[in-house]
């Protein structure tokens, strides 16, 4: 008898820093899907508070939770051929508002075109974290605002120490 078909699926995000948001997408992602790989990314346009490594670790410990959640990095690589080389059958993104779609369905329509074999699957936010962006975070933190509602409290101390030097 032959093993069953997985379902492996690549949510990929910059996560700098992990927020809630983030988490909420991961965790229905996991319950989708047999495997989840979260793809911490470079974002070329945006200048990073965390190392690439750092932003895996503040991933590992908030999703230990999930069983069947892997950590990875994507560096130098297009996201079409890292989801062909881990034989994916889609990438999972989470959306906030209508501006968040147009970027993202462009996106997703490139991946397509690179990798047809995946397709990408749009999650909505909760209700509670359509705001919520890394961006925010790390404004809020930056004039040492409370972001304890907005990351995991895991690493909400990390997290302030660099953005705020709490």
């Amino acid at each position: 008898m032959s093993e069953p078909i997985r379902r492996v699926a690549v949510c990929p995000g910059s996560f700098d820093p992990v927020t809630l948001g983030h988490l909420d997408i991961i965790g229905r992602a996991s319950k989708l899907f047999d495997k989840v790989i979260v793809l911490v990314s470079t974002n070329l346009s945006k200048n990073p508070s965390f190392t690439l490594t750092e932003r895996l670790l503040m991933i590992e410990t908030v999703t230990k939770p999930y069983k069947n959640v892997i950590i990875d990095i994507l560096d130098h690589e297009l996201l079409a051929d890292y989801v062909r080389r881990v034989d994916a059958v889609a990438i999972v993104k989470g959306l906030r508002a209508v501006s968040d779609f147009e970027y993202e369905f462009q996106m997703a329509l490139a991946n397509k075109k690179l990798y047809p074999k995946a397709e990408t699957v749009f999650l909505t936010t909760s209700a509670e974290n359509m705001y919520l962006s890394s961006s925010v975070v790390k404004q809020i933190a930056s004039l040492n605002g409370d972001i304890s509602s907005f990351v995991p409290l895991e690493i909400l101390p990390l997290i302030e120490e660099r953005l705020s030097g709490k």
